[in-house]
């Protein structure tokens, strides 16, 4: 898209956004009429996040403890949590194979990051994913080796594309011994030695696999099957379980994937999916200013959300009781790519924290309004090595930013069972959606724009405003009382309006 002017925007009282000179004023937004009796649908969206395992989590670790404190804050339900392969001895419990000799069952790097996160989340569902199988169970053509510095970030982790065991009871076998490690106080090792943890915790829902299309390449086909094989194991264990599947990174680019495998036919007897789940990162080109990414965001989401219609059509056609989790929603700037490599980092623009919230919020609506039943952001801790720009805690203070916040916002004002009501659109450059809730009449609207606006209530009048916005910085969200019907909002900001 071409952009035509720099746009201008207000300083606000903790500094400003650094806009575009020569400005043309953004047109008034229209009045947002609200027909308070007419329910267009039930929501069923629960706000909640992912936690991706990193060395910022370890204790002692600069962004531990605030970080697990906004955790135990936010009080979400459905909370991802995924040992990932970047750093193997973090994320994989047996990294080498077995002999008749030994095992190399080792959880001293990931229990206590896992202990830290139940605690947090203790009262809540969460939805464990050890998405990283050991390198040993794929067919590669030299073992494939790992830093013994559990901190060291090593990307090539995960190789192959063929199984060695393509009956794929050894990979069954491993995650029944996750789960039992975890919630059965131990584990029996392929040579019958157990191994106690004193771990039983509850454990809710369980995800197989991240992003299956990328990571070793399953096809449908395969991944149909070990779903299936592996499920089957799992249960075993634990007969209340439930199960996520897929975590596609590219849902839109695998429409064969979502025929197959949400084709009962395609499954064992008695196999059941009670979710499916998918991916979104808004991605501007390299070198794109913010002015143009207050755009490219939107634009990217629209289609995005093409792809969420095209998916939940084949779900509701095929697997109508299976629900829906999008657990990867955010934005990665192409300069994350050098900073993961350490080829160097540089910082985020100023004003993108809260344009990316904004976004959050944005999807929050849209998916609302889809019947989506999980909206996760992405993810709780990002740094410079590791997808800086993807943070929901500030690493430089080790605080919530702008991005959390919003979430918060939203978890303690909307979820499940609330009533969207009919509203008129605000137009392209805000979005906003009523709803009716336990907690009364609220509308959520959002600024997409780097420059302030004002927002138009109708009929109705505000009694408080609960806001998002550059002047809240890395704090909480903050209330201001509002007389009347007209209500100004900040560049990108994200508000709660409370209607008498």
């Amino acid at each position: 898209m071409r952009i035509h002017h720099w746009i201008s925007v207000l300083a606000v009282s903790l500094g400003a956004i650094p806009l575009l000179a020569n400005a043309q004023q953004l047109p008034a937004a229209p009045a947002v009429r609200v027909d308070w009796a007419k329910t267009v649908s039930v929501s069923r969206a629960t706000p909640t996040l992912q936690v991706v395992v990193n060395p910022q989590l370890l204790r002692g670790a600069k962004l531990h403890d605030g970080s697990f404190a906004a955790l135990k804050l936010l009080g979400a339900d459905y909370v991802r949590y995924v040992p990932w392969l970047p750093y193997p001895r973090q994320a994989v419990a047996e990294l080498d194979p077995p002999t008749k000799e030994r095992t190399s069952w080792d959880f001293q790097y990931i229990d206590p990051t896992l202990d830290d996160f139940m605690q947090a989340t203790a009262g809540h569902s969460v939805m464990l994913n050890f998405s990283t199988m050991p390198a040993w169970m794929w067919k590669t053509d030299k073992p494939v080796t790992y830093p013994a510095d559990p901190n060291q970030v090593f990307w090539g982790y995960t190789q192959g594309t063929e199984i060695v065991d393509p009956t794929y009871k050894q990979a069954a076998d491993y995650y029944v011994r996750l789960l039992s490690w975890y919630t059965k106080g131990g584990l029996t090792d392929e040579n019958g030695k157990w191994h106690a943890s004193g771990h039983h915790y509850k454990v809710a829902y369980w995800e197989l696999l991240n992003e299956v299309e990328s990571e070793h390449h399953w096809t449908p086909e395969e991944y149909t099957k070990f779903f299936d094989v592996v499920t089957e194991a799992m249960r075993k264990v634990q007969p209340d379980l439930k199960f996520v599947a897929i975590a596609a990174s590219a849902p839109r680019e695998d429409g064969p994937m979502w025929e197959y495998f949400l084709n009962p036919k395609n499954h064992k007897p008695g196999s059941t999916v009670d979710f499916i789940s998918y991916h979104f990162y808004a991605t501007p080109p390299k070198g794109e200013p913010i002015a143009a990414m207050q755009y490219t965001f939107f634009d990217q989401a629209d289609g995005f959300l093409t792809g969420v219609r095209f998916i939940e059509q084949i779900k509701h056609r095929m697997m109508p009781d299976t629900k829906s989790d999008l657990n990867e929603l955010g934005v990665i700037l192409p300069t994350d790519d050098d900073s993961n490599q350490g080829r160097g980092s540089v910082p985020e623009p100023e004003g993108y924290w809260n344009l990316a919230s904004a976004l959050y919020a944005h999807l929050y609506i849209k998916l609302a309004q889809l019947g989506i039943d999980v909206v996760g952001e992405s993810q709780l801790v990002g740094y410079p090595t590791q997808y800086p720009s993807v943070s929901m805690m500030d690493y430089n203070t080790a605080q919530p930013n702008a991005r959390f916040w919003t979430l918060k916002l939203l978890h303690d004002n909307f979820g499940p069972g609330d009533k969207l009501v009919a509203n008129t659109s605000p137009g392209n450059n805000m979005t906003a959606q009523a709803f009716v809730t336990p907690r009364g009449k609220k509308i959520l609207v959002l600024n997409r724009r780097a420059v302030a606006q004002t927002f138009k209530l109708g009929t109705n009048t505000a009694k408080s405003v609960t806001y998002v916005a550059p002047s809240t910085g890395d704090n909480p969200p903050a209330t201001k009382a509002v007389g009347g019907k007209e209500i100004e909002l900040e560049p990108f900001e994200v508000a709660v309006i409370d209607v008498q």
